[in-house]
């Protein structure tokens, strides 16, 4: 019998589950792990493993993977608050929101320190999207933009 090391073995869902059930059984009828690996199938090991995990069963993870936030729920709101009021309000020229400048406002308001990505993290649970900032120049006329698309836009793709 081959061994596929580090491959899930061949076969459905069911039945990898019935060749674990066969397996099991045979330990308790007392045959050794290493002849019930080469009639099922399997390495000695995972048949000792088999055995070890239907002795102790795994108890389902009760929170998500990953660190706790290092802000509670209630500086979470208070944060999301002070990003709606804008970035002119926390003194800034421009009117938008880097990572880095979130992070200093996470510095100033709570003494906790936060990365750029960190940043961008708790903003994706937060639901906030990344948004790019639409440069327009000082001089724009939008009247004469609409009147150019309405009356000199058609003539010219006539002509093309």
């Amino acid at each position: 019998m081959r061994y596929n090391w580090g491959m899930r073995p061949f076969g459905t869902s069911q039945q990898l589950t019935r060749r674990r059930q066969r397996a099991l059984n045979l330990l308790r009828q007392g045959h050794m792990p290493t002849a019930i690996g080469k009639r099922v199938g399997a390495t000695p090991q995972t048949v000792c493993r088999w055995r070890r995990e239907s002795q102790h069963p795994h108890r389902k993870a009760k929170r998500t993977p990953g660190c706790p936030s290092r802000l509670s729920a209630a500086q979470l709101r208070r944060l999301l608050s002070a990003l709606k009021r804008g970035a002119y309000a926390q003194g800034y020229a421009e009117d938008y929101w880097t990572l880095d400048r979130i992070a200093h406002l996470i510095w100033g308001l709570f003494r906790v320190r936060y990365r750029s990505s960190g940043v961008w993290y708790l903003l994706q649970r937060a639901d906030w999207s990344c948004q790019k900032p639409q440069r327009r120049s000082l001089a724009r006329d939008d009247e004469a933009i609409a009147h150019w698309k309405r009356y000199k836009w058609p003539q010219i793709k006539k002509v093309a």
